[in-house]
């Protein structure tokens, strides 16, 4: 997809147009081979050591609902359900901590030090509850600034500084917090050592809004057994679950390593990107829990065929052919195949014959208006694609407005939102799939910050081949500024859309923060996975390392 990839929008002011000569299929690939390969199709667990610590597990969550019920009420009890948070376990105590946010957020306590008040903010924010910022003034000298005796309190500048990125329109005093507590614990690293120093670098780095639930998992294990006071039954739960959840990953991650391999689009498509595992872990972001093992089943199927029909808009589609295809796509009929020339046939295919599978597999109340979206959300895509291959064959820069009305659309955000519902249970209601058709503006804002996060961080690798202009190119060009200045305006856009989305998600919400959460995961996976640099095209380095810490490198016990 346009952003899930290196994205067909990123580059020259004046690009080349389109090979109207090329024969399809035969273009060098700018893409690294498959740094997996065939990796997972080798992994086979060992039933004995699961059934063991899954029975290790049930004992140990047991001894974890004592004690957050021995602690309710208490800063232990806040303090123990982010540590629980943290390290991943979040969805084996739902009821125990939707209770215990429920009660801290009715029992209103006003606390003194500014660690427990940003904590109390963040916990009951990420979950929707409507809490004032307010509580963060008494924290504040005569004017707006925090006060400067706060410099010293490591742990509550940073327990703030990732409370105020929950923050929205209107809410100056976590803009203030923001800045304020980036340019203390900047100044305090080089005094820091140990899990802190670790901690604080890692949040300034990116703060924990905007980073993946599972890595964050990985992170804070290590962290937290660092630590002198550290909860031991928590601690060893998180490293079974963590284990435990990793095996079930693997094996469906061999399951469609199969698919991948049986469908041979890799092969037919060799210019293509080759990342069925990248594709996996981008998904792994968007839900990793058990209970949406179908789910992301269907929804890494729908990534890697989109994935390969944007490198045949992008990388590879005769212009001629690619108008063929769009309209074979808006078609959706196998029949449609006689048109198409020999080289796109199997991927559409594939695509038809996906869909027509996901179907089948559906039970009774759930067929029909999911897969119908998915058709329609595949056709609105892929006009997009096609809308593109305009601009670059025509070689247009358009203005901003009108790239983002196109790219937002492209960015394949809206279509892999729809995607990741169609495998989830009964909150994934027709109501959802209906509101998804409207493109709205909640959805629109994690495919504002997919895209620009992608233009920011691809356009030196885009540039090295014929592309559209990217949104940082179409800015410089129509307000006539530097490529700096016009990444800072891009990165502003980007902060007021997380803003929107938080206050998005602030109760009462149209839907349940089950299915609203999917779209902020997507944006959280693109500001960790871009954060150097497109990690899905060049993916040997940074998202490697991300891979192996979540999919292949089990924790020591």
């Amino acid at each position: 997809m346009a952003s899930l990839s290196s994205s067909p929008l990123a580059s020259a002011l004046h690009p080349t147009p389109l090979n109207t000569n090329n024969n399809g299929a035969d273009r060098p690939s700018p893409f690294h081979p498959s740094v997996w390969g065939d990796y997972f199709l080798s992994y086979s667990e060992d039933p004995k050591k699961i059934d063991e610590w899954t029975s290790k597990v049930g004992e140990l969550k047991e001894k974890v609902k004592r004690m957050l019920t021995t602690s309710k009420g208490s800063v232990e009890e806040m303090i123990m359900i982010d540590e629980i948070q943290r390290l991943g376990l979040a969805y084996q105590f739902e009821k125990e901590i939707n209770d215990a946010l429920e009660h801290i957020y009715d029992a209103n306590v006003d606390y003194d030090d500014l660690k427990t008040v940003a904590l109390r903010f963040r916990l009951l924010r990420q979950e929707g509850y409507n809490i004032s910022c307010d509580a963060f003034n008494k924290f504040k000298g005569g004017g707006s600034n925090f006060k400067e005796g706060l410099s010293s309190d490591v742990e509550g500048l940073l327990s703030l500084y990732e409370a105020a990125f929950y923050g929205t329109h209107g809410e100056d005093t976590l803009d203030e917090a923001i800045s304020f507590t980036r340019g203390q614990l900047t100044s305090l690293m080089t005094h820091l050592d140990g899990p802190l120093a670790a901690q604080v670098g890692h949040a300034l780095e990116l703060p924990m809004r905007m980073r993946i639930p599972r890595l964050e998992a990985r992170f804070y294990i290590s962290l937290f057994q660092q630590q002198k006071q550290q909860n031991d039954f928590i601690l060893e739960l998180a490293k079974l679950d963590f284990n435990l959840l990793q095996s079930m990953h693997r094996i469906e991650l061999k399951e469609l390593t199969r698919w991948w391999k049986d469908i041979g689009l890799a092969i037919k498509y060799p210019f293509a990107r080759d990342r069925l595992v990248e594709g996996y872990l981008w998904i792994l972001g968007v839900y990793f829990e058990p209970q949406y093992a179908r789910a992301r089943n269907i929804i890494v199927k729908m990534f890697k065929l989109i994935s390969i029909v944007d490198d045949i808009f992008d990388v590879d589609g005769k212009f001629e052919d690619l108008m063929v295809f769009t309209d074979a796509v808006q078609r959706w009929d196998p029949k449609a195949m006689d048109q198409l020339p020999e080289y796109m046939r199997p991927c559409y295919l594939s695509l038809l014959k996906t869909v027509d599978e996901i179907e089948a597999a559906l039970r009774t109340g759930e067929k029909f208006y999911r897969t119908d979206y998915l058709k329609h959300a595949t056709r609105v895509v892929v006009q997009g694609y096609f809308n593109e291959a305009e601009w670059l064959n025509n070689g247009y820069v358009p203005t901003l407005e009108e790239y983002l009305e196109v790219s937002l659309i492209t960015s394949g955000y809206l279509y892999l939102t729809g995607a990741s519902y169609v495998g989830m249970g009964e909150e994934a209601t027709e109501k959802a799939f209906d509101w998804l058709k409207t493109n709205p503006k909640f959805v629109m804002d994690s495919s504002l910050v997919c895209r620009l996060v992608d233009d920011i961080h691809s356009n030196e690798f885009e540039q090295k081949r014929p592309h559209i202009a990217s949104a940082v190119d179409c800015y410089m060009k129509e307000h006539g500024v530097s490529r700096p200045e016009a990444c800072y305006k891009l990165r502003e856009m980007i902060a007021s859309a997380w803003k929107d989305m938080n206050k998005f998600c602030v109760k009462p919400t149209p839907f349940p923060l089950s299915l609203l959460m999917r779209v902020i995961n997507l944006a959280r996976v693109m500001e960790v996975l871009y954060l150097y640099g497109d990690g899905y095209s060049n993916s040997s380095h940074e998202t490697k390392q991300k891979i192996k810490a979540v999919l292949v490198d089990p924790i020591t016990m």
